[in-house]
């Protein structure tokens, strides 16, 4: 697979180069050249996989030939080491035995160890870097911006991993305080992996990246690699588990239409919703939930993009008031915003309205929701208002509830117990450097560091 520059599709780079390259030179996110699509037959193969393998095969269209099959199966195999189960509110898996009337599912992607959907696409991408570097002796700084769950499944990814540092931005008192607890107790005091505390918000965190990057010097001095979702590693490998669940749930419940629901911020994980839908996942819509830093939403309903500064909410990881992957869905659709519109649909959503969502949800099945995950499944109620025909609901769960003790515990007037990994976090002593957000105080870090 080729990729292209979504500014000049003249500038061109095979996956391997794009993925350690982070940025086109000339600014733009790379994008695949062409997405691949699977016939029914094909699909009813992939399907009846598991998913490392069904991921395995999915990522051979889309690497180069450093990457043979046996690499990419080995690699999804090991990054992939955990459930992606799909369960109703009841806690049921979804299957027609157990649940044949059922309509109202949650993807659980936060059973990996880091407890968040980020696992998926910061593993691939962390073993695809590694393989790649080990075959080149090269070396990478990688410098990520994080509103919460991204910071911690990368640094968990290439902890310990030779010839790479990391170095984790994060908004100081912008994320909650499990988040922060473990993202500043990886590794020693020597490892690899560095947390960094900004006086700012999340997205003063991300120009701030992108700054960097813009600096040619600093970017050659520091041999510099983006691990946001600006990085083509981290978004195509999302695009896996939209592509197998949706044929598991299609097998569940062939006679059905099949909506997801997305909490969204960046809107990485959309577009690799997106791109499964190209590929030929049985998906009918998306439904984006937004809390109040809503760009995305407004534009499905007016046409009209307008970025602007974000405000902190409950769902502190969709704090992204210019989400980066937004020139990535208007290339996969050719700016045609009636095609957009067609298959995304969106709602947002105040934090009273998230906090009487969990309540609700919690009081009337005993089912537990992340502040993101509640946002999501808010939108995807709001969707089925006015949908009279009967259609099968997944709604995306981004994060262990747990990751959100401090805001679950209040709102609920119940203990959640921490799973082993955080227990183990909450434990250690927090190590972080606290500095402004301008360049020249990341420059001198670096310099120090790196």
């Amino acid at each position: 697979m080729k990729y292209h520059s979504h500014i000049d599709t003249t500038v061109t780079a095979s996956f391997g180069d794009a993925l350690l390259a982070s940025l086109a030179p000339d600014g733009g996110l790379w994008m695949p050249d062409k997405i691949p699509f699977f016939s029914p037959d094909e699909t009813a193969r992939l399907g009846a996989m598991s998913f490392a393998d069904c991921a395995s095969e999915l990522a051979q269209h889309f690497t180069d030939d450093r990457f043979s099959a046996s690499d990419l199966k080995d690699l999804c195999r090991d990054a992939y080491n955990f459930d992606v189960p799909m369960v109703t509110l009841t806690g049921e898996n979804l299957h027609p035995a157990l649940a044949p009337d059922a309509e109202d599912f949650v993807l659980e992607l936060f059973h990996g160890p880091t407890l968040a959907f980020k696992d998926f696409a910061a593993r691939f991408m962390g073993r695809a870097a590694s393989h790649l570097m080990g075959r080149t002796k090269q070396r990478r700084t990688i410098l990520v911006a994080t509103s919460g769950d991204t910071g911690g499944a990368i640094g968990d990814a290439f902890l310990d991993q030779d010839g790479i540092q990391v170095f984790i931005l994060f908004p100081k008192g912008g994320v909650s305080k499990v988040q922060e607890q473990q993202l500043t107790t990886m590794g020693t005091r020597h490892s690899n992996v560095k947390a960094i505390s900004v006086e700012g918000t999340f997205d003063d965190c991300q120009q701030l990246v992108k700054a960097a990057f813009g600096n040619s010097e600093l970017t050659k001095k520091h041999n510099l690699m983006s691990a946001n979702s600006i990085n083509v590693g981290r978004v195509i490998p999302q695009s896996f588990y939209y592509f197998w669940t949706s044929l598991q749930a299609k097998g569940a419940y062939p006679q059905r239409p099949l909506v997801y629901s997305i909490p969204s911020g960046n809107l990485g994980n959309l577009t690799g919703g997106l791109i499964a839908k190209k590929m030929g996942a049985p998906i009918e819509r998306f439904v984006i939930g937004n809390n109040v830093n809503d760009p995305f939403v407004d534009y499905l309903s007016t046409a009209v993009y307008e970025p602007r500064p974000s405000v902190p909410t409950l769902s502190n990881a969709m704090d992204i008031g210019r989400p980066n992957n937004f020139p990535r869905i208007l290339s996969l659709f050719n700016n045609d915003y009636a095609e957009i519109i067609n298959v995304c649909w969106g709602a947002s959503f105040s934090d009273a309205e998230t906090e009487r969502h969990i309540r609700r949800i919690h009081t009337e099945t005993g089912y537990i929701m992340c502040p993101h995950t509640a946002v999501g499944h808010l939108a995807m109620e709001k969707f089925a208002e006015d949908i009279s025909d009967s259609f099968t609901r997944i709604t995306v769960g981004t994060a262990h509830p747990a990751k959100f003790a401090d805001s679950v515990e209040r709102i609920l007037h119940t203990d959640i117990p921490l799973p082993g990994p955080l227990a183990k976090a909450m434990k250690k002593t927090k190590r972080m450097h606290v500095m402004g957000p301008t360049l020249a105080d990341l420059s001198d870090y670096l310099a120090m560091h790196a």
